[in-house]
């Protein structure tokens, strides 16, 4: 018997009434609460406004639950299809069974459409989200916690992993618990996410990427060790192919990306009250032709104004001239007439003069 193990919860569900509550999703929901907030910070912090990351969400995550669920439905399809078994079971997403690849594949898918109504850039977005993702992640192990499930290999450590259970094959014993060492790794992912994020300045879903491939790494040697049934691939799990093929998908893109786009995204959301992000950009390029329309107009008014004054200043000043000499010709010819008629009557008065001295002599 061991003295130190981590002992499994008796029961995954307790019943309020009639009301199950159950573990696995309390885990869930927790952690799809904890990726927003946290994204949601990180998305304000980026230039973005506030509930922006919750709308998009009410997108991603329905598309990621079932996204999660029909991944693992089709790769342990014998859980619900072979004989003695029942398919309805499918649908019971309670009792755990969600593949975290198809979970991120069809959530982008609905963080895509969700985006797109926004009219912002998906990239920005998943950088915004990238840590809480993978913190959601973590907490959501723990659901495997309360359902006895994907545990590892028989030990002896300190830690081991007590099943009690003895359901749908399980051997009571006790076992490397892999659901925390997945969920230790998913928040070591996080803080080395954001850590690289505000140290070389992530941008157009290079964090998001690191994300990923920072978890393939650990999803590796993590698959490795799990004994829970799993189709094989050369000797390997399948999980273990699927996280060497996404891994390197990751790398190329954050090669390619800084190569290609440089830098952070200096605009993540556009300006306006609008909700629908389509209609917020036409009008803000409707207003900006209008106001550099306008400004064409203006210079093209002033430039005229300017015209105008300049004619007003040369040509009126030249007529001005021309009328000014016509009236000085007109004052000059004027003038000797004027001395002339005053010449005249000055000369019949001294005649005059001269006619009644001459009378007084005689």
């Amino acid at each position: 018997m061991e003295l130190a193990y981590i002992p499994s919860p008796s029961h995954g569900v307790v019943h309020l009434g009639p009301i199950p509550l159950r573990g696995y999703a309390f885990c869930i929901i927790i952690g799809v609460f904890v990726a927003v907030w946290l994204g949601n910070k990180r998305w304000i912090a980026r230039g973005g406004r506030p509930g922006t990351v919750a709308d998009i969400a009410v997108w991603a995550v329905p598309f990621g639950l079932v996204g999660g669920r029909l991944y693992h439905v089709i790769t342990d399809y014998e859980l619900y299809f072979s004989d003695g078994r029942d398919w309805v079971d499918a649908f019971k997403v309670w009792q755990g069974g969600l593949g975290i690849w198809g979970a991120i594949a069809l959530g982008a898918v609905g963080a895509w459409i969700g985006c797109r109504r926004r009219g912002i850039p998906l990239p920005a977005w998943a950088d915004a989200l990238a840590p809480g993702i993978v913190f959601a992640q973590a907490i959501g192990r723990w659901g495997n916690w309360f359902n006895q499930e994907l545990y590892g290999k028989a030990t002896n450590v300190p830690w081991a992993l007590h099943i009690t259970s003895s359901t749908d094959g399980r051997v009571p014993g006790y076992y490397h618990p892999t659901f925390l060492y997945e969920s230790l790794w998913c928040v070591g992912v996080g803080l080395l996410v954001i850590w690289a994020d505000r140290r070389f300045t992530l941008g157009h879903g290079r964090a998001f990427a690191l994300y990923v491939a920072a978890y393939c790494v650990g999803r590796g040697w993590i698959e490795y060790m799990r004994v829970d049934d799993a189709h094989h691939i050369l000797g390997l799990r399948l999980n273990d192919w699927t996280a060497m093929v996404v891994f390197l998908l990751a790398v190329i893109y954050i090669v390619v990306s800084a190569r290609l786009r440089p830098g952070r995204e200096e605009v993540v959301e556009p300006d306006g009250d609008t909700p629908d992000g389509d209609a917020v950009a036409l009008d803000k390029k409707a207003d900006d032709k209008a106001d550099s329309k306008a400004d064409d107009e203006a210079a093209e008014t002033t430039d005229e104004k300017s015209d105008g004054k300049k004619l007003d200043g040369k040509e009126p000043d030249a007529k001005t001239d021309t009328e000014s000499d016509e009236a000085a010709q007109s004052k000059e010819s004027v003038e000797p007439a004027e001395s002339e008629e005053l010449v005249e009557p000055e000369a019949s008065v001294e005649a005059a003069r001269g006619e009644a001295e001459s009378a007084k002599k005689v």
